[in-house]
């Protein structure tokens, strides 16, 4: 906002965005955003304090910021006389903020940067303030908040400031081995140094609406290369469609989204870890009654479009859900969805395939088909819920993982690889339903589990009906009779061992009763997440290792139910010997 007076004097500011004279008093209320145009007004330190901060939590670190000038830096004025003008005009002895408060009623340490402060230029004191802050978060167990503006790192101390870049992220490894939360606040502007150092490597980065994050600046960027720069680069909206940040948050809202992230994070240090509950029983849970439906039937009931799909069950059987963002490398795969919630009061990192119920959506998130970017912000946000102690409900309902030319190009299967084996030591209980489709490794990548449970109509399977007939029957006309062989369904796969529990729905299926059908799933994942709970990780990760190498070729030695259950089925005799080659032919046919 555009101002002739001091702020507290002056009765009228001009927005920068839309130009509009705002009355000041209004335009304070409205925490200096432009009731017009909605244009984000910058912060000083101070004010974002009090606007982030319970009342009079704030208790700044007592450690005082060392005047520096290391290299004797002159330009126009000597270094100092520049460090001299900007205590007095700002009021702070550097461009950074540090002190510990409580947000939301959680003890949190806090710096905040200041723009006004040699453009938030982070230099030696700032990197040592900042350090000194994530120390105290260390010593205090507490989470660390960072809210950054900043030009990059400040010249006049030369090499010196680039250092500062390490030394604050090696501060936060120090917290993110200690299993505390980081969490970033981008405001504008955030560039430079900051951006490639501690804005950007916290557990989770938040972006203030209209808020521009870069390494390099967009008039650098234009002289560099000459080309015209797509709108809107840069800033908040951009960076999230591209993967770069979690959220994009409006000002009002800040205050609320980090309370519940540090909630989770508190709550999962809480989390008491006692002697070790009994392990699941060796014989899968009984079916769901009713009688025995044809497999085929029960394929075209999982792919019904009235489905419940992974949102309808965040906003029916979890609450609080924030969802988060972006796999980091420029891509936020809509296929995949996650974020933090809370299920019968107890934080949990939710995480499952999003299809849609309209064409619209089924194309807009490409019917439930993860690209490699959505493996990888599941496993980011796996990883992240290991480091705070919180569980993992994965909801599977995916036809496979995109088989498109650019997730080969971006490497879809190595991104299904690390998931597999990620979940294979996430030292943290995992509790995977599969709601509607399982389809081959695109489920599986969500699907590596303490308990691995089914709603009674969903359907599990290496290939879909139509593929398998495909390659093994004459053409995909011969789909059903592939789905009966393929043993797909929750009562199948509950004989096989694959699946725990079959889920019940509601009559007839879960599209007729969404709600009933969030109610059961609700009870279900919470029963069988409680005894995982107590476990400690070594034996959560040794049980679930055992649990998936009792699928070897050793577990067929001898004659059991399960075996005869898991026997092939030979196509028509008629096609059989004419096709015998198909016979050991994959999936990837």
């Amino acid at each position: 906002m555009t101002t002739t007076a001091p702020r507290d004097e002056q009765l009228w500011s001009r927005c920068d965005g839309c130009a509009s004279l705002l009355y000041r008093k209004r335009l304070r209320r409205n925490l200096d955003v432009c009731p017009e145009c909605g244009s984000h007004a910058r912060l000083d330190a101070p004010e974002r304090v009090a606007q982030l901060t319970d009342p009079d939590s704030f208790t700044p670190l007592p450690d005082r910021a060392v005047r520096v000038d290391p290299i004797g830096f002159v330009d126009a004025l000597p270094y100092p006389h520049r460090l001299g003008a900007a205590r007095t005009g700002t009021g702070l002895d550097e461009a950074v903020l540090c002190g510990t408060a409580r947000l939301g009623g959680h003890p949190v340490a806090l710096a905040v940067m200041d723009f006004r402060f040699l453009g938030g230029s982070l230099g030696c004191a700032v990197g040592e303030l900042i350090t000194r802050t994530a120390e105290r978060a260390l010593v205090d167990g507490t989470p660390l908040v960072l809210v950054t503006a900043s030009g990059g790192a400040r010249m006049q101390e030369g090499a010196l400031s680039l250092m500062q870049m390490a030394t604050v992220s090696q501060a936060l490894a120090g917290l993110r081995e200690a299993g505390l939360l980081t969490v970033s606040v981008v405001t504008d502007p955030t560039y430079g140094g900051v951006a490639a150092s501690f804005a950007t490597n916290t557990d989770v980065v938040l972006a203030e609406s209209g808020a521009r994050l870069g390494f390099a600046g967009p008039r650098v960027i234009r002289q560099v290369t000459g080309a015209a720069l797509p709108d809107g680069f840069q800033t908040a909206e951009y960076l999230l469609r591209h993967g770069q940040v979690d959220l994009v948050v409006p000002r009002h809202a800040l205050r609320g989204r980090l309370a519940a992230l540090l909630a989770a994070a508190e709550a999962g240090r809480r989390s008491p870890v006692t002697r070790p509950a009994p392990g699941p029983s060796a014989a899968a849970s009984p079916a769901a009654g009713g009688p025995a439906r044809d497999p085929w039937e029960t394929v075209r009931t999982a792919r019904h479009p009235g489905r419940p799909t992974t949102l309808d069950y965040l906003e029916t059987t979890f609450d609080g859900f924030v969802e988060l963002h972006g796999d980091r490398l420029g891509a936020d795969c809509p296929a995949i969805v996650g974020g933090v919630a809370r299920l019968g009061g107890r934080p949990v990192m939710v995480i499952g395939h999003q299809k849609g119920h309209t064409t619209a959506e089924l194309v807009a998130r490409n019917f439930g088909m993860a690209s490699p970017a959505g493996h990888r912000k599941a496993l980011r946000l796996m990883r992240l819920a290991a480091r705070l102690r919180l569980p993992v409900v994965t909801l599977v309902d995916t036809p496979g993982a995109d088989p498109g030319v650019a997730a080969e190009q971006q490497g879809q299967a190595a991104a299904i690889a690390e998931n597999i084996l990620a979940m294979s030591v996430l030292p943290t209980p995992v509790v995977a339903v599969v709601t509607g489709e399982g389809g081959s490794g695109g489920a599986l990548a969500l699907a590596v589990a303490d308990r691995v449970l089914m709603l009674e109509h969903a359907v599990y399977s290496v290939i879909s009906p139509e593929g398998c007939a495909a390659i093994l029957w004459p053409d995909s006309s011969a789909a059903p009779q592939a789905a009966r062989a393929l043993r797909l369904t929750g009562a199948d796969l509950c004989r096989l061992g694959v699946v725990d529990e079959l889920v019940p729905e509601p009559r007839p299926a879960a599209h007729g009763d969404p709600a009933g059908a969030a109610e059961l799933l609700g009870r279900a994942v919470a029963a069988n997440l409680a005894p995982l709970l107590s476990v400690p990780p070594a034996t959560l990760v040794r049980r679930r290792r055992q649990r998936f190498r009792r699928f070897g070729a050793a577990r067929s030695a001898g004659p059991s139910a399960v075996d005869a259950a898991a026997a092939p089925v030979d196509p028509p005799a008629a096609t059989a010997p004419a096709r015998s080659a198909a016979g050991h032919r994959s999936e990837v046919a």
